[in-house]
């Protein structure tokens, strides 16, 4: 159920990243097709959360400690960006344009994903 609960919250982050900023982009066909797309590219987005950002976190641990924890924007960022690529070789219809709106959009999915995690029950 947790995994369900944080798929979703990671979907709709990321919905509202896609709505705000124009260089984060989401196409299809249709409203099912996106829908379908974007709980894909969540679970894309939580997986490489999950593999990935533990090990670059830990090689950056020195710059976050040395920026007070502002480099995990950078390492945000990073994922999205390596998300944005992931989706890309699967063929998915979800792309981030450039760093600085990756950046901008880690912002924003951190925020609203945090927000949806404090309203959506997590089954503890």
């Amino acid at each position: 159920m947790n995994f369900v609960v944080k798929t979703i919250a990671n979907a709709g982050a990321l919905a509202v990243a896609v709505w705000l900023l124009d260089k984060i982009t989401l196409t299809g066909d249709s409203t099912g097709r996106k829908i379908g797309t974007l709980v894909v590219v969540a679970l894309i987005f939580g997986l490489v959360n999950f593999l990935v950002k533990p090990v670059v976190k830990l090689f950056s641990l020195p710059l976050l400690i040395l920026t007070l924890g502002l480099f995990t924007l950078v390492v945000n960022a990073l994922m999205l960006l390596l998300t944005s690529w992931l989706a890309d070789r699967l063929d998915l219809s979800f792309h981030v344009d450039g760093f600085w709106t990756a950046v901008l959009g880690g912002l924003i999915i951190s925020i609203v994903s945090w927000a949806l995690h404090v309203v959506l029950p997590d089954g503890d």
